[in-house]
């Protein structure tokens, strides 16, 4: 998620990107290594994802979500249809992390357009 914010607020290579980021933060190497899968996923399929987001915006203008909550949900939306991990694991956690890092009302904005992303998916 940081990656993603970073990435949107300073475009550049992804990899690039991932080094720099690297350098300021510690994880062991499972964890780095499924954190940049994640971000380049992400990164790569943003339009897609962005796209997305848009269709379970209702009433919200997508270009006024804060940065941070689009982090948050293009890297979980992705997760979402790329990963086996639980739906309700990511969207558990996607929402912890606007709960932690955005506004006050974002955890429950996150949680509904997860929710719808989640449902839409499975009718794929």
């Amino acid at each position: 998620m940081q990656m993603l914010f970073q990435w949107e607020m300073s475009p550049q290579e992804t990899r690039k990107l991932e080094i720099k980021f690297w350098r300021a933060a510690t994880a062991a190497e499972d964890t780095e290594k499924f954190a940049n899968e994640l971000f380049e996923g992400a990164a790569r399929r943003v339009r897609y994802l962005d796209e997305a987001i848009e269709k379970h915006c209702d009433n919200w203008r997508f270009e006024r979500l804060a940065a941070i909550d689009r982090a948050i949900l293009r890297l979980a939306i992705h997760e979402l249809q790329s990963s086996k991990t639980p739906h309700k694991v990511i969207i558990n956690e996607a929402v912890n992390l606007a709960k932690k890092f955005s506004g006050e009302d974002s955890g429950d904005f996150v949680n509904g357009i997860l929710d719808a992303a989640s449902k839409a998916g499975k009718t794929r």
